[in-house]
């Protein structure tokens, strides 16, 4: 056995134990028919992307269900890749190459994708890398990028098939146009921002009628220039007779109808509502049903487009001023009303988006909705936790046709072709010969790309080898759970579920787990702009991988956002150093006795005690695990590992450890590392480093698990077995036993604490009690107990003869435990601890015994509740004597 240093440094052994885990294959999964799989694909970070605080969070979930399921024996697959995130690259490489003096549309197109794929080169594993320090055990052998040849075969494959189907076509219709980016966006990429601005009150002349005016109310008063009508609603009585009417268009020398919708909310405003169908979603709706011309008055750049205006080519904010200036002059502006509302702005370049009308590609949404809100309503799909069922069928069952179109070089071209002579689209993975409606062989393919979700949609069988029938498309799909967050549940959780229906007739995934955001200390989103953004690889050069990720998972529960504080992770830390020096301790202790298996029936009652609460912990953790439960398991096993195992066994064993006459050593050095080596396996998803290390440490070769996939016989933690409960190890006698003992422990240590009495101050201890069962618990304790309990001699005794009437007392279920500590006790401080104690008991009487009068309680209550108080009854009336007693003593 080897030997751990003094000191836990994660960082010099944390680059050592992964390369050793990639060396050895032990990420790797293979279709294997002995094995269930288990799989979990990677939401594939953008290669723009830099390792931020949520990708830590959402890859440490993924990581501690992937090693827990692999140590279960699964074949377990976690698919890792990368997302050529269009937009957010095209962005960067532009930026890149302007600084470099250099322009896009110089390049052409070729030209630019070239820099595209140099960017790629030199940024896409970044963030992968970082993930490696992250301890991400995905296998890296599969790694997919969403532009890899056989993603985009998958992609031109559900392209054709969906428009072969009628779901996808090409139209003129209203979208969301970014002035910045200068593409249209889908309706998930538009985050609506409350923004300060006012209402202007605008009077419309009705043409022929001198002196009469219709008012209506606008946020955006520069698309009055593309109105084609004014609409009211046709049950509001005050303009029954304006209906059919024309009005003068202002400062456009048009004249426009007024028409009848109930899309008019009656109690909103003036009740009047100008129509500009080409730059407002709603207005383009009214303006089909009316056959309303759609007049689109601004460029791409978001400058106004109306050649012979005074505003033509005006910045839309600039013509705004503009606009309401003449209108003030011509007296037709009425009012100004300071109103906040919500903007659609793209969420990312922040700029406010411009309604147009353009021809775009759109999927059909209706029916391919229909069985993705099905799955939910079944409950073949799930959401932990159930309260993002809501989020989830709210944006299906409102969902509009999807605009797949995105006028950007970067991406997955759309894979279509348009005669030049006829116009003729054909959609085609390879460029057509001729075209089949008049031979022409000239065509053109489409200029534009397809919407980066659209391509991460199909991820989950994508990557898997899908369109073609692969052995790991059959074997590793459908995909197990799929960890996210919840602001990207409807770009992509939902388009995955449809997708994944649509395409192969199964859901992607049947689990899906939501998780928060990291904040600040202060509860702050972590941001650029705030500048309160905490760099993980920061957090891991200076406390480890195994510190951070247990602060990620600490207290943290499915969709909650949870606060970062540099103290957890100092806290994360130094449980790291307490299980390393704990491991430390029984490493050094191992060879003194033969470290063999050791008979059950050789334990004794300690060591009985911590096998059992082990055991009880396998199940707990196992449990709360195959729940989702991440945080609550690792509140489990940090509380048994710092408490139970280093602050009580650990202490009850030394006695035994360093006493060279004691038979019982090999029994409990074989508990030590049986329960040690349990605990870090549970810990292991968690920590993984940390345990890797003691594991390797402390197992002989020709002892460790030697699973198929180990190479050799020095093998790892990661590829182990998970602890399974066993009957055999439940202890329930021994668990009771030894609790009796720590509240005796405790008591003793109250008690001295209260009086100052340093540790190293011993005292005889008597323990009195009438119960003999109780008195035996003690007799096999008296080693640990006398050593936890700082006691000299420990008496034994069924009544208190012979013990000094000063003697300062700890009442315990069922026993007194006297201490002659007369001349170190203040005999009145004594009295006012017995006063206090008097008085809590004396209250926690009065509750029980109010609980157990109240008929409702008594007859509504679980028969197991009524029990637990009832027995809580008997134990607080005996500590009231017992304590009575002793007050009446010490006043004598």
């Amino acid at each position: 056995m080897k030997e751990l240093e003094k000191n836990y440094n994660p960082a010099e052994i944390e680059g050592k134990i992964y390369q050793k885990w990639l060396d050895r294959k032990y990420f790797h999964a293979e279709p294997n028919p002995d094995k269930k799989p288990f799989t979990i694909v990677m939401p594939p970070p953008n290669i723009t992307g830099q390792l931020h605080m949520g990708h830590a969070l959402d890859n440490t979930m993924q990581d501690i269900l992937i090693r827990y399921k692999r140590m279960q024996g699964y074949e377990a697959l976690w698919q890792p890749g990368t997302d050529h995130a269009a937009i957010a690259t095209e962005v960067k490489v532009i930026e890149s190459l302007k600084k470099q003096g250099i322009d896009k549309e110089d390049l052409g197109r070729d030209g630019f994708l070239e820099k595209c794929w140099d960017w790629r080169k030199e940024y896409g594993g970044r963030i992968i890398n970082q993930l490696h320090k992250m301890g991400s055990s995905a296998d890296w052998d599969r790694e997919r990028f969403t532009m890899d040849e056989g993603c985009s075969e998958a992609v031109q494959e559900v392209f054709i098939r969906l428009y072969e189907k009628g779901y996808i076509y090409k139209g003129s219709r209203i979208i969301n146009w970014c002035p910045v980016c200068q593409t249209s966006i889908s309706d998930a990429e538009v985050e609506h921002v409350d923004q300060d601005g006012f209402f202007w009150h605008i009077n419309y002349p009705v043409a022929g009628e001198e002196g009469s005016f219709v008012e209506i109310a606008t946020t955006r008063p520069e698309t009055l220039l593309g109105d084609t009508a004014v609409a009211v609603n046709p049950e509001d009585e005050r303009y029954t007779n304006l209906v059919g009417k024309m009005l003068k268009l202002p400062l456009t020398g048009r004249t426009i109808p007024v028409i009848a919708d109930s899309y008019v909310d009656k109690e909103f405003g003036t009740g009047c509502v100008k129509i500009t169908p080409a730059h407002d979603p709603n207005d383009f709706e009214v303006g089909k049903r009316h056959n309303l011309p759609e007049l689109t008055i601004m460029n791409d750049d978001a400058t106004i487009s109306l050649p012979g205006s005074k505003y033509d080519g005006m910045e839309r904010y600039e013509a705004r001023k503009a606009i309401v200036e003449d209108l003030k002059e011509l007296g037709l502006l009425v009012k100004v009303v300071p109103h906040t509302h919500a903007v659609g702005t793209h969420d990312r370049c922040k700029t406010t988006v411009e309604p147009m009308v353009k021809q775009q590609w759109f999927v059909r949404m209706e029916e391919m909705a229909k069985p993705a809100i099905e799955a939910l309503k079944n409950g073949k799909l799930k959401f932990v936790p159930e309260r993002f069922d809501k989020t989830y069928l709210h944006w299906l069952e409102s969902i509009r046709d999807w605009c797949i179109s995105r006028q950007l070089w970067w991406g997955h071209r759309i894979p279509a072709y348009y005669c030049d002579e006829c116009g003729e689209i054909v959609v085609s993975k390879e460029r057509p010969e001729k075209c089949p409606k008049c031979g022409c062989t000239h065509l053109t393919q489409d200029e534009d790309t397809l919407d980066t979700w659209f391509s991460s949609a199909l991820w989950p069988f994508s990557t898997l080898g899908w369109p073609n029938e692969t052995e790991d498309l059959k074997y590793f799909y459908p995909t197990d759970v799929l960890v996210t967050g919840y602001d990207i549940i409807f770009f992509w959780v939902i388009r995955m579920v449809f997708s994944g229906l649509e395409q192969t007739g199964e859901l992607p995934f049947h689990t899906v787990l939501i998780h928060g955001l990291i904040r600040d200390s202060e509860g702050r989103k972590m941001s650029k702009s705030l500048g309160n953004g905490i760099d993980p690889l920061e957090v891991i050069d200076k406390y480890g991988a195994d510190a951070l990720r247990m602060t990620l998972i600490t207290g943290n529960a499915p969709g909650n956002d949870m606060r970062f504080y540099w103290e957890r992770v100092e806290a994360s830390r130094n449980f790291a150093n307490k299980v390393w020096n704990a491991s430390r301790f029984i490493m050094m202790n191992i060879e003194k006795a033969p470290d063999s298996q050791a008979e059950l029936s050789d334990l004794t009652m300690a060591d009985k005690w911590i096998l059992s609460k082990a055991n009880t912990l396998a199940r707990e953790v196992t449990d709360n695990l195959d729940k989702y439960e991440l945080g609550i398991a690792l509140q489990k096993v940090y509380d048994f590992i710092w408490e139970e195992f280093c602050d009580w066994y650990i202490e009850m064993v030394k006695p035994r450890l360093w006493n060279e006459e004691d038979t019982t050593k090999a029994a409990a050095i074989w508990t030590l590392k049986t329960v040690l080596i349990n605990s870090l396996k549970l810990l292991h998803p968690y920590m993984p480093f940390l345990t890797e290390e003691i594991f390797c440490n402390l197992q002989d070769e020709e002892e460790e698990e030697t699973p198929p996939q180990c190479p050799s016989a020095e093998c790892s933690i990661m590829v182990s077995a998970w602890p399974e409960y066993k009957e055999e190890w439940n202890f329930a006698e021994e668990e009771h036993a030894v609790e009796t003992i720590k509240e005796a422990v405790r008591a003793i240590r109250n008690v001295r604490t209260s009086m100052n009495v340093p540790p190293s101050k011993k005292a005889k201890v008597y323990v009195v009690s009438e119960n003999s069962e109780i008195l035996d618990i003690f007799e096999h304790s008296r080693v640990f107990f006398a050593m936890l309990g700082y006691a000299s001699e420990i008496v034994l005794k069924k009544d208190k003869e012979g013990i000094g009437e000063d003697a300062v007392s700890a009442v315990i279920h069922q026993a007194v435990i006297y201490m002659p500590f007369a001349e170190l006790v203040d005999i009145e401080k004594e009295k006012e601890r017995l006063k206090k104690e008097e008085e809590r008991l004396s209250r926690e009487l009065s509750r029980v015994k109010g609980m157990l009068s109240n008929e409702k309680f008594v007859s509504k209550a679980p028969a197991a509740k009524l029990e637990e108080e009832k027995a809580k009854l008997e134990k607080y009336t005996q500590m009231m004597d017992q304590v009575k007693e002793r007050i009446a003593q010490l006043g004598e």
